[in-house]
């Protein structure tokens, strides 16, 4: 494939999956004949009759309906049209779903995916990103893929897994991101990626931030720094030796992420360098994250409400003052 975009690797990983087993289905709103709204499923419905199901505007009963499947040795696979309606389903998700091996002894291989993050004009309803929140319960795994490759491979893992996954993707990435290919580089699901090499700072960050991390990365090294960009790629469990191996190598921390400040995936990465790293680091780690307030419609304000590589740049020149 000599170029494809993040929404046409988790298309072709819903495709492959369904080709390989059988037991994979997918159930979501407007996700047959439409295709999804962001046209994620667009052909599947044709190609696996019978496997790719319209339901009804309720997401607690599409969880509690795919966890009953899964409990009787299916796959379900579960479109949230946005990220933010999944919490509509929350009591199936983290009383039932992501508590039932504990209770039962019986897997519950359910993937949940969830559109997530901001785009201009979406508003406060439409924007959110919710992976701390599915991290905060045991029994989740929370998948947040940045790149094509990952959006292939990752989905690929998350229906093979017998735990129930949050696959959280980026919806500003699904047709600005192109890559070369859908080959990635072998990294357990688990493991962090190293997406930029440098010595002078880390930033640890995830999913659409990777790239303005990158991007301020760039403009930083005009001026001689070198920055060390640290992709999660799961949020839930964190890679905890990548991230204190990019400290050992850097002293300084910087915490990246789109989501809202207060008790988020970059809390945790700020208390594992605090906690487990302090006698790594040359400086108090930082974090940066959009503002604590709703998201904003207009799409100048949504720019000023989330971080960018402009306020990545700044916070990383604060950081090397120390």
């Amino acid at each position: 494939m000599s170029e494809i975009n993040y929404i046409d690797a988790i298309r072709k990983a819903l495709h492959d999956a369904m080709a390989d087993d059988p037991g994979v289905f997918l159930y979501g709103q407007d996700i047959g004949a439409f295709g999804g709204a962001f046209k994620a499923t667009k052909g599947l419905y044709e190609t696996f009759p019978g496997r790719v199901l319209d339901c009804p505007i309720s997401e607690d009963a599409m969880s509690g309906l795919a966890l009953g499947a899964a409990i009787e040795g299916m796959r379900p696979v579960i479109e949230m049209q946005f990220a933010d309606f999944s919490t509509v389903g929350l009591n199936q998700i983290i009383n039932n779903c992501a508590t039932h091996f504990y209770r039962t002894g019986i897997p519950a291989p359910v993937v949940f995916r969830l559109p997530s993050g901001g785009t201009p004009g979406s508003g406060p309803f439409h924007s959110q990103s919710m992976e701390a929140l599915y991290a905060h319960y045991p029994g989740l795994i929370v998948f947040t893929p940045a790149t094509v490759a990952d959006a292939y491979s990752m989905l690929r893992e998350a229906i093979a897994i017998d735990d129930p996954v949050i696959f959280c993707e980026h919806k500003l990435l699904y047709r600005w991101l192109k890559e070369d290919s859908i080959r990635g580089d072998g990294l357990p699901w688990h493991r962090a990626r190293v997406a930029r090499v440098g010595k002078h700072a880390t930033v640890v960050t995830h999913a659409a931030m990777v790239h303005e991390a990158l991007r301020a990365a760039d403009q930083l090294s005009e001026d001689g720094w070198e920055i060390e960009v640290v992709d999660l790629r799961c949020a839930k469990p964190l890679d905890r030796t990548t991230i204190l191996g990019s400290l050992a190598r850097t002293g300084r921390l910087l915490a990246l992420g789109e989501a809202f400040p207060f008790g988020g995936v970059t809390a945790e990465v700020v208390s594992i360098a605090a906690t487990e790293g302090f006698e790594l680091l040359d400086a108090p780690p930082q974090r940066l994250n959009s503002r604590d307030t709703p998201i904003p419609y207009q799409p100048d304000l949504w720019r000023a409400h989330r971080p960018t590589a402009e306020s990545i740049q700044a916070a990383l020149r604060r950081l090397l003052a120390f």
